[in-house]
């Protein structure tokens, strides 16, 4: 039987995340701007036919594989990423305490956008705060570093979009945040879960010092719906 993390947004959209799925029984996608990934039950080519079909025009949509997939042409493809996906595995919750951590909301999106635009964590669109617990660290009043929730195929629950400005790296920030999100997600009884690109050493090395193991490779696919 297939683990839900090979197939983590397919297993998000029909379970965690069903409230907020669109599509047919094989072949999900998140709803209007919260992001633009899409789920399939499996990669094969009908139901990237399917997807292909029931989408709005010019869409976008990421979609993640364990194995290589062959692209239909009449998507066009415009990268893929090969990544590594971490469980936690850590054998204790986080004590640090969450003092200098914000709690993000709609009023940040525009820092949030800017700070996801410098540093590419990942797709991060207007409503991509709706995916819940997005925290932050400000300096002299500027979004510096932050990370959230996105994935949620039950009962693991994926941190995202994890970032820091160039100009405060090497300050433990991103640690810090990610102590308190782990925390978050295990105080709900739930398993931390992230990918990670698998040429950036450094979050690799942070990952396993916060308790996280490779579970598997994992590629991401961008794929857009032409007119």
């Amino acid at each position: 039987m297939e683990h839900v993390l090979d197939n983590p947004i397919y297993y998000a959209l029909t379970s965690g995340h069903s409230h907020i799925a669109k599509g047919l029984e094989e072949v999900k996608y998140y709803i209007g701007d919260i992001t633009a990934f899409a789920g399939l039950k499996d990669n094969s080519q009908e139901n990237l036919d399917t997807l292909y079909q029931i989408s709005p025009t010019k869409s976008l949509f990421v979609f993640f594989s364990k194995t290589p997939v062959e692209i239909p042409q009449k998507w066009k493809l415009l990268t893929h990423i090969d990544m590594f996906q971490f469980v936690f595995r850590g054998k204790e919750t986080p004590t640090a305490e969450a003092t200098g951590i914000t709690d993000l909301n709609l009023e940040h999106v525009t820092e949030m956008t800017d700070l996801v635009e410098l540093t590419k964590p990942g797709p991060f669109i207007a409503k991509t705060i709706e995916l819940s617990n997005y925290t932050g660290i400000f300096v002299d009043g500027k979004l510096a570093a932050m990370a959230g929730h996105r994935f949620h195929p039950n009962p693991y629950r994926e941190v995202s979009a994890v970032c820091t400005h160039p100009d405060h790296l090497g300050k433990g920030y991103a640690f810090k945040i990610l102590q308190e999100q782990i925390k978050r997600i295990l105080h709900r009884s739930e398993i931390p879960f992230l990918h990670v690109r698998n040429d950036n050493e450094g979050a690799i090395k942070l990952y396993h010092k916060l308790g996280f193991e490779i579970r598997t490779d994992m590629i991401a696919y961008v794929i857009k719906k032409e007119a």
